[in-house]
């Protein structure tokens, strides 16, 4: 896959904002891409691969670690497994589908839940606890992302990686994404504040089930690329556009608070102005973002015709650094950046 390159100086504020973020946190390397009307119009690498006093200097085929990023290629694998009936309805009890889970907790838990945040579950030690009844509340836990990746493998009897590689890498050639058992010099280093984090975690698990998926800045845009395009590139239909759609659409309880994020098949969507929204107050409805505890961001602007990424090595917020508001100004001063086009354009 591959767009022409048209940079346009209108974007150097964003250039601006991942140089001032890359300052901020705990990182020896960074990337940005924005493509805007089918050209990649800015492009820029910074810093090196790791510490080591002999690290690669980060291009454009380094693989940065996308944490919870990889969140929307489940997601997709998810939308993959509805659109084509493995899954009968997003609607559907999980002890549907896994019967073999506790029913005293898992009671009235449906997959719309795990796919939005609103399930109300943690795990705790091995032992999953309930924090609140199911659709009433929004929390960011690990055991629904679990959950989904063991009802797409029982429903299709295929793994998430497979799903994709044979949906997406493979037809278009993204050879820069993928989840890793084995480290290799592409792969950046995750530049850890604390040695003892917790949160940190590697795994041999190449299914597309675990945190250990390194893609590259350009593979990660023509990934939100082929979302803006509803799945065609090139004229062709690589992916049926009701999966993109599925994915990219607010499917949040519509009696949660309207303060909360609103998510799509894990996406964040923008519907309303919730306060508590990880998409800037500027970005338009109907676009969409994923984020990473190691900083990269994702995010899709459809009104705009825009796909933009950032990358970075970090590994969690530093005291002193707001992410959200951070991620948040991300995504705003894009908009600026449009509106400036705009009006020069005029």
């Amino acid at each position: 896959m591959f767009l022409k390159s048209k940079t346009n100086h209108h974007y150097s504020s964003v250039l601006e904002h991942v140089h001032n973020t890359f300052n901020q946190v705990i990182c020896s390397g960074s990337s940005v891409i924005v493509i805007h009307k089918d050209s990649v119009v800015l492009e820029e690498y910074i810093g090196k691969q790791s510490n080591k006093s002999d690290a690669r200097i980060v291009s454009s085929d380094t693989q940065f670690h996308v944490a919870s990023v990889r969140k929307s290629y489940i997601g997709f694998a998810v939308a993959y497994a509805v659109y084509y009936g493995h899954i009968e309805n997003i609607d559907d009890l999980v002890l549907k589908y896994l019967p073999e889970l506790d029913e005293t907790i898992w009671r009235a838990t449906t997959i719309r839940h795990l796919l939005t945040h609103t399930h109300g579950l943690h795990q705790k030690d091995g032992t999953v606890i309930r924090e609140y009844p199911v659709g009433e509340n929004w929390t960011y836990r690990q055991i629904g992302i679990d959950t989904l990746t063991q009802i797409v493998k029982k429903t299709t009897t295929k793994t998430v990686s497979d799903i994709i590689h044979e949906l997406v890498f493979e037809p278009l050639g993204l050879m820069e994404s993928n989840w890793y058992a084995q480290k290799h010099e592409k792969l950046v280093d995750v530049i850890l504040s604390d040695e003892q984090d917790k949160n940190w975690r590697s795994s041999d698990s190449t299914e597309g089930d675990k945190m250990n998926m390194y893609v590259s800045a350009r593979d990660l845009a023509y990934w939100g690329y082929l979302h803006l395009n509803h799945g065609q590139i090139g004229g062709k239909q690589i992916v049926p556009k009701e999966i993109i759609q599925l994915a990219t659409s607010v499917h949040s309880p519509a009696l949660i608070d309207q303060d909360l994020p609103q998510n799509g098949f894990l996406w964040f969507v923008k519907d309303l102005n919730a306060r508590k929204s990880e998409i800037g107050a500027e970005v338009p409805e109907g676009s969409y973002q994923i984020l990473g505890y190691t900083g990269v961001t994702l995010l899709v602007i459809p009104q705009e015709e825009l796909v933009a990424v950032r990358m970075f090595n970090s590994f969690g917020s530093p005291d002193g650094y707001d992410y959200l508001s951070d991620v948040r100004s991300f995504g705003d001063t894009i908009m600026k950046c449009i509106q400036e086009i705009k009006r020069t354009s005029v």
